[in-house]
């Protein structure tokens, strides 16, 4: 433990955060480091972001399975790339999401990619905050595959078999300027977003506690106006929303056929910015009954998770691939105390290793 408690803090120190190609590579580069010699690396890069995929010697298989991790985060203070232990939490940015967990599976991987007589890969990207679609969009496009992909986003050895999807969308009002001493004389664009996002919101109502149910995030209004004495004439709402599948207004649908259905509720002009479908794997599967098992055999529950937000494991979702989410534990991911629940690292690491080597 104090040589990966190491490792650690010094992959914590790396801001690896989207708008720094150099630091993503120098985190890419120390889980490399931890795999070693010996593997064949494939390195990718889409749009200044690197990747890399790590196998035995010849060209790339199919792989049986695949184990994926993210080394980018979101921004954080500069206090919160150094690591800081506190009995069995350590705090960091990264620490929780996903930068242990990634440490762990390098090592796994390391440990026992030669030992089954199956093909294993360790793919590592650097990219999944911003949406995923230069890391692991970008290796599949490339004819990366695989029956089985366990992506270690914290679950706190839970199995993730389903997922969100994600909606990125712009409402876009105008009206007509005016002096603000005669509001009569002109039309509030800010007046009409407000009513349009309203009417969003009755929809989609915020829930008063968790729900597998559509919500938004009203994340940005806008408007070119700078003057308090002018009546604005454009205005712009950012809105991010999670959806189920059982949500057909927009589960399945078209980017045209999304901004149809969100134009005739609101009223105001919609352009989207990014739609990505829900995850879901078998819970039934042969690969799902062995990791359950592995976690149980590590003195965890195994139990099934349904996760509000959207990672990697819908691109294979997409691709007809069985994908879930199966990490260490932890809390407070994207905030200013994330930190990772360090008595779950070693049954994490051991729940891996048991799950590769029971795999036929």
């Amino acid at each position: 433990m104090d040589d990966f408690l190491q490792a650690a803090a010094a992959l914590i120190a790396i801001p690896s955060t989207a708008d720094r190609p150099e630091e993503l590579q120098r985190a890419l580069d120390l889980v490399l480091a931890q795999v070693g010699d010996g593997f064949t690396v494939e390195r990718f890069a889409s749009r200044g972001k690197p990747g890399a995929l790590v196998r035995t010697a010849g060209p790339r298989p199919h792989f049986r399975v695949l184990l994926n991790a993210h080394l980018d985060v979101v921004p954080g203070a500069d206090e919160q790339f150094e690591a800081r232990r506190d009995g069995d939490r350590l705090w960091g940015r990264g620490a929780q999401d996903m930068k242990l967990a990634a440490l762990v599976m390098a090592q796994v991987f390391r440990d026992v990619a030669r030992e089954v007589a199956y093909p294993i890969g360790l793919q590592v990207v650097t990219d999944e905050e911003v949406g995923g679609f230069d890391g692991t969009a970008h290796q599949i496009a490339a004819g990366v595959s695989a029956d089985f992909v366990v992506i270690g986003e914290q679950s706190a050895l839970r199995i993730v078999t389903d997922s969100k999807g994600i909606l990125q969308v712009r409402l876009h009002a105008t009206g007509s300027g005016a002096h603000a001493a005669y509001p009569w004389l002109g039309s509030n664009a800010l007046v009409t977003l407000n009513r349009a996002i309203e009417r969003i919101l009755a929809r989609y109502p915020v829930p008063e506690a968790e729900a597998w149910a559509t919500t938004v995030n009203v994340a940005r209004v806008e408007t070119s106006n700078r003057a308090v004495n002018q009546v604005p004439a454009d205005a712009t709402a950012w809105l991010d929303i999670r959806f189920p599948p059982s949500d057909r207004a927009i589960c399945g649908r078209t980017e045209s056929e999304v901004c149809a259905f969100l134009e005739d509720l609101c009223g105001v002009r919609v352009s989207v910015d990014s739609l990505g479908p829900p995850h879901h794997a078998a819970p039934d599967s042969e690969f799902v009954a062995l990791l359950r098992a592995a976690a149980r055999q590590a003195g965890f529950s195994g139990d099934f998770l349904r996760k509000h937000g959207a990672a990697d494991a819908r691109f294979y979702y997409a691709a007809g691939t069985d994908a879930v989410i199966f990490g260490p534990g932890g809390s407070g991911q994207h905030g200013p105390r994330e930190y990772a629940d360090l008595t779950t690292i070693e049954p994490y690491r051991a729940a891996l290793t048991t799950f590769l080597r029971s795999v036929r």
